[in-house]
């Protein structure tokens, strides 16, 4: 960690800090969170993030035990970053991060959002007492990202699935589905059974925070 600002501070709290506060840091392990990626992947992810300055942030990570590299077997034979079991309990950090800020007033909701971005919003703001006695699988075709969303009773489970079989299919992409969800945009005409316009009344954003 040479170079690195630090607080100095013997508060564990801090310490996480000097390990994530970096600019980008926490944000490589939110483009993780869902899987390991390649470096172009990353890059197209954090679209405000340079080549170097992410090389420099993933060198970090690497070195706080956070994120690790590895080969994928053949015949992808690729290059990944992924989350360390350490790095993975960060998951309700970063998810219950994410449910605190959207109350925030200033949030940017005309702001572009990435993929998976969008998918954890939906981890975030799933609200279980209004899925109770809803039961489906969602193929969730965000672009080339595809997922796959399984509400059960008041439960949600969320993973990159390139599997076809699911009660319906929403063929979107991100801001399209982030304007249906919190926006009052457009819902798809396509749902004979009602099955993808419940599915979108899962997610209310929380009341806003007053000063």
């Amino acid at each position: 960690m040479t170079g690195r600002r630090k607080y100095d501070d013997g508060c564990a709290v801090a310490h996480g800090l000097d390990l994530l506060g970096e600019r980008w840091a926490l944000l490589i392990v939110r483009e993780l969170l869902l899987g390991p990626k390649r470096f172009t992947d990353l890059r197209a992810g954090l679209r405000g993030a340079s080549a170097d300055m992410l090389t420099q942030r993933l060198r970090e990570l690497g070195d706080s035990g956070v994120v690790r590299r590895r080969r994928l077997a053949p015949p992808a034979a690729s290059w990944v970053y992924e989350l360390t079991a350490w790095g993975r309990e960060l998951e309700p950090i970063v998810i219950q991060l994410g449910r605190w800020s959207s109350r925030s007033p200033a949030l940017r909701r005309d702001a572009p959002i990435g993929a998976d971005s969008l998918v954890l919003s939906l981890k975030a703001l799933f609200d279980p007492e209004a899925a109770r006695g809803y039961t489906a699988t969602i193929a969730l075709h965000l672009g080339e990202h595809r997922f796959r969303v399984r509400v059960d009773d008041g439960g949600l489970a969320v993973a990159r699935d390139e599997s076809p079989e699911a009660d319906a299919v929403l063929e979107t992409d991100p801001d399209t589905l982030a304007a249906a969800l919190w926006d009052d945009g457009p819902r798809p005409s396509d749902d004979p059974t009602g099955v993808v316009a419940r599915f979108l009344t899962l997610f209310p954003l929380p009341q806003a925070a007053r000063a």
